[in-house]
């Protein structure tokens, strides 16, 4: 879910776009490999890959990231 009452606010889209974007901040580079980016994210929190694929959809339905060259993840920001 976007927003959930759940006592897991961290398995939230909501959440977890602020993470992606955190993450993506503090990267130098336009364009992520969406397996790095996975990669990254997975060191912070136990994330599935559909959740993680949901969580970029989210952030691309917002314009904050769109889909880069060769499967990478670019920034819009």
């Amino acid at each position: 879910m976007i927003i959930d009452k759940s006592i897991n606010p961290e398995r939230d889209l909501y959440y977890l776009g602020g993470v992606l974007i955190d993450i993506l901040s503090n990267k130098n580079v336009k364009e992520i490999d969406f397996m790095d980016l996975y990669a990254l994210l997975k060191k912070k929190h136990t994330i599935s890959i559909n959740l993680f694929s949901l969580t970029l959809d989210w952030l691309f339905i917002l314009g904050v990231i769109t889909k880069g060259e060769n499967g990478k993840v670019k920034k819009c920001f």
